[in-house]
């Protein structure tokens, strides 16, 4: 898998794929990540990739020229599966969602700054709007990290545990169960016998009871769902 994100602030993204899962990731030749800074592709002075909004109004819109530009230039090296605009306004990420784009092969995020983009830029070169929740960042910048790592720890070969991306939570439209690790009994707080109890069927059974519960208690609209 290879993904393109376009951002004004690359430095500000880095970070994120320098560590842990997604670092390893990039190590094994899994997949590709390439920051493009979106001033490296305007012709005006200082950089200038937004202005003021036709019609008035408080805050900078970023220009349809530099990211035409840009995306059109990726297009003509590589077909892409899709071009992700990152916005508050878009389709709310879920599992179902990061389950699918995990199988696609190139991708281009282009994340949104200031008040957003000119309406063009989504009218003809955005094919998929995602949004990580109802409220505002900075920048569409860390929407892209958190995209990029629910992609690319289902990817096989990423997690060292093939099954345990299988298990997460939402992958049923359930919450999941309790967890527990060592010691037993820490203070007098014990792990339900159940876990240890090595049977394996009724260790899962629990897990799904517990999971189903978790669920109506935390999450209802999921079961709707």
């Amino acid at each position: 898998m290879r993904i393109d994100i376009i951002t004004v602030v690359p430095d500000l993204l880095k970070s994120p794929f320098e560590a842990s899962i997604l670092k390893r990731a990039i190590e094994k030749n899994l997949v590709e990540i390439h920051f493009h800074n979106l001033r490296d592709y305007t012709t005006l002075s200082y950089k200038q990739i937004d202005d003021y909004q036709y019609g008035g109004g408080a805050g900078m819109v970023m220009m349809i020229e530099p990211i035409d530009k840009c995306i059109s230039k990726l297009k003509s090296e590589r077909s892409y599966d899709e071009v992700i605009y990152l916005t508050p306004d878009g389709e709310v990420l879920n599992q179902n969602m990061s389950n699918s784009l995990s199988l696609k092969g190139n991708l281009i995020m282009l994340c949104g700054h200031y008040k957003g983009v000119d309406q063009r830029v989504r009218d003809l070169f955005i094919t998929k709007e995602i949004s990580i929740g109802d409220y505002v960042l900075s920048g569409g910048e860390l929407a892209a990290a958190v995209l990029c790592d629910s992609i690319i720890r289902l990817i096989p070969g990423v997690l060292g545990n093939e099954t345990s991306a299988l298990t997460d939570a939402f992958q049923d439209n359930l919450l999941s169960p309790p967890i527990y690790t060592r010691p037993s009994n820490y203070k007098g707080y014990e792990v339900p016998d159940i876990l240890l109890s090595g049977h394996k069927k009724k260790i899962d059974d629990w897990r799904d009871e517990k999971a189903l519960q978790r669920t109506k208690d935390r999450r209802p609209d999921l079961l709707e769902e």
